[in-house]
């Protein structure tokens, strides 16, 4: 696959569409978390340090409406909201794996 300008403003550029997936400050963040198994919101809150509720809930949102998770809430008092990763969303371990790496690597 050529990988240039031309190549990334295309629609059908399977490189744009999965960042397009990933996107967002906290993202990766997230899915690192969610690889680990199923998540609360305090438990993800409290382990990405600085990341707000609002910015939290949207990314949750976005991964969830791409088919990267699910949340299940349970009707209990105080309600109970719990979010895990689908099949696609456990196929990005690959892409936050190779990140850790280069990160470990070169930074």
């Amino acid at each position: 696959m050529k990988l240039g300008s031309q190549a990334s403003t295309r629609p059908e550029c399977t490189v744009e569409r999965a960042v397009a997936v990933i996107d967002g400050k906290w993202t990766t963040l997230i899915l690192r978390d969610l690889l680990g198994g199923t998540r609360r919101f305090g438990e993800l809150r409290a382990s990405l340090s600085g990341i707000s509720p609002k910015t939290l809930t949207d990314r949750l949102r976005d991964l969830e409406g791409a088919g990267v998770l699910v949340r299940q809430i349970y009707p209990e008092i105080p309600p109970r909201v719990e979010y895990t990763l689908t099949d696609k969303g456990r196929a990005l371990g690959s892409v936050v794996d190779a990140l850790a790496a280069w990160g470990k690597a070169w930074t």
